[in-house]
């Protein structure tokens, strides 16, 4: 049995990217930091992707 979800590996790292891109320009008045967890807990991301996000999107 594989290791992985049913997405393939960085298919839900990229939906994740997209879907804080949309939330940003739908939502002005939440801060990127509350977008990026709302994301990273509906795609249930890894440790590991949840710090690339937060190291490449955090700023504002």
């Amino acid at each position: 049995m594989s290791n992985y979800s049913i997405h393939p590996p960085g298919d839900k790292v990229k939906k994740a990217i997209r879907e804080f891109s949309e939330k940003v320009q739908e939502f002005p008045d939440k801060t990127r930091q509350e977008i990026l967890h709302e994301v990273e807990l509906k795609y249930d991301l890894s440790p590991q992707e949840c710090e690339f996000l937060n190291n490449h999107f955090q700023k504002e």
